[in-house]
């Protein structure tokens, strides 16, 4: 153990004379935290050296001692970085364990670091200081993944493939396109994290166990120093607020959802049965028995740690559903659902991002797809509209004729002959052909947002400007 976590006594002496006896084995197995707050090593020396450094400007605690805190707390922060700090049980959490070895460095100068401050705003600050590091991790991350899809959706602009509805042929689409898809979703995830950053960015340190405190302090001062906008405005609200790690989480599971679905895709495309990409050896596995599998098992990870993330959120929101204001235990709760989320999320964005760089597009198999289910039908219900003035219902109707033929012939819509075709309807001529390939249908699809090649273009542009 470091010197001085040795003899800083038991966790009555911690809470002072109003308790008679330490807690037994199981409360203390319950109420240690250590084995995951010590993850706010960083955050918690940071915020103290900044509450230290206040405290001194004030005139609350004298420049002589200040400056010892801060000494003692660097070589506190040396000591962990380098693996030479011993973390105790007995003294609970990351900020007793700092606070009793400060105590062993620098003598009765450490007692004054916890002036006009509780555990309850100190560990406010720690977490929220954590998750807003980790959100700026977070949009960088998401920030990649997005330049690796306009990458593929460059490159694959003019790449046809089958759109789908229900897992059935829809209308042809370009992988362009559809990687743009998820440019969009990832970039509503990227606002969402962008957006929960402001939200927490405002400093609970001052507001003490609830109450604020009667020394003179200067919360902007620390809040400044500590790189939020500003301090919290309510001291109940501020030890009582976790908004700010359910809001980290609840991003975290819609982006989740948004990489399973990815995931699930790449899981589809990589079958024989489909074909449309490959992944390499670096993102697939094999069999122990099937030497001809190639399963992608990276895709599969990001898809089955979607279910973890948002086991997160549901715990996290079960444990504050019913606490009344201000700090309860319970709120202890809370670190290791977010801790563990983060590290899956950031692992399975950067494993999504590595995919999409990865995959090898079969252009051929894709464009084989994309003409099967009568893919064009919707092209042919609107060349009746457009050229022959028919309302859509009836151009539905007539097209639902088309294609029951074209099925009781084993052939596509554009295999008609113009004579077949004019059986369903006298007013279709030979410039019908024009739009039954697969071709002249995404090509025709200008409109905003639309699959048309010329339309990825312009938004793959647009995304560059802004990513």
């Amino acid at each position: 153990m470091a010197d001085g976590t040795k003899d800083a006594g038991s966790s009555n002496q911690m809470w002072g004379g109003r308790f008679a006896s330490g807690p037994d084995a199981i409360m203390e197995e319950i109420n240690a935290s250590i084995g995951f707050d010590k993850k706010l090593y960083a955050q918690d020396i940071r915020g103290s050296i900044a509450h230290a450094t206040m405290l001194a400007k004030q005139g609350i605690i004298s420049v002589e001692d200040k400056d010892k805190i801060v000494e003692g707390l660097n070589t506190i922060l040396s000591e962990i970085r380098e693996g030479r700090f011993e973390f105790s049980r007995k003294l609970e959490d990351i900020h007793m364990n700092i606070e009793a070895r400060l105590a062993a460095l620098i003598g009765p100068a450490a007692g004054r670091l916890h002036t006009a401050r509780s555990r309850n705003d100190q560990v406010a600050l720690d977490f929220r200081l954590w998750v807003k590091e980790e959100m700026g991790k977070t949009e960088a991350a998401l920030t990649d993944l997005i330049n690796a899809l306009l990458d593929k959706a460059e490159e694959h602009a003019d790449t046809v493939m089958p759109g789908f509805t229900h897992l059935q042929t829809a209308q042809p689409v370009t992988f362009g396109h559809h990687c743009m898809a998820y440019v969009e979703m990832f970039g509503r995830d990227r606002a969402r994290v962008r957006h929960a950053i402001e939200h927490m960015d405002e400093s609970p340190i001052g507001a003490a166990a609830l109450a604020g405190t009667g020394f003179a302090i200067d919360r902007h001062m620390t809040a400044e120093a500590l790189g939020f906008r500003g301090p919290t405005r309510n001291s109940i609200d501020t030890v009582s607020d976790r908004d700010f790690a359910l809001e980290f989480l609840s991003v975290a599971s819609i982006c989740a959802v948004h990489l399973s679905r990815f995931a699930e895709e790449i899981v589809i495309w990589s079958t024989p049965q489909f074909g449309f990409i490959r992944l390499s050896d670096a993102f697939s596995t094999g069999s122990s028995i099937m030497p001809q599998k190639k399963n992608p098992d990276a895709a599969e990870l990001v898809r089955a740690k979607t279910g973890r993330i948002n086991g997160s959120l549901i715990a996290l929101l079960t444990v504050m559903k019913g606490l009344p204001l201000a700090y309860s235990k319970d709120m202890q709760e809370d670190k290791e659902q977010v801790f563990d989320a983060a590290e899956n999320l950031e692992l399975a964005v950067a494993a999504m991002a590595g995919m999409v760089r990865d995959m090898t597009v079969r252009a051929d198999r894709m464009r084989a797809a994309a003409g099967s289910g009568f893919s064009t039908a919707t092209d042919l219900a609107d060349w009746l509209v457009r050229e022959a003035g028919l309302p859509f219902r009836d151009a539905h109707h007539v097209t639902g004729r088309a294609v029951a033929m074209a099925e009781a012939k084993g052939c596509d819509l554009a295999d008609l002959s113009l004579e077949e075709l004019q059986s369903i309807h006298a007013s279709i001529t030979d410039k019908v052909f024009d739009v039954l390939s697969v071709d002249a249908s995404v090509a025709s699809r200008t409109s905003f947002g639309g699959t048309a090649p010329s339309e990825v273009r312009k938004q793959i542009a647009w995304w560059r400007g802004r990513n």
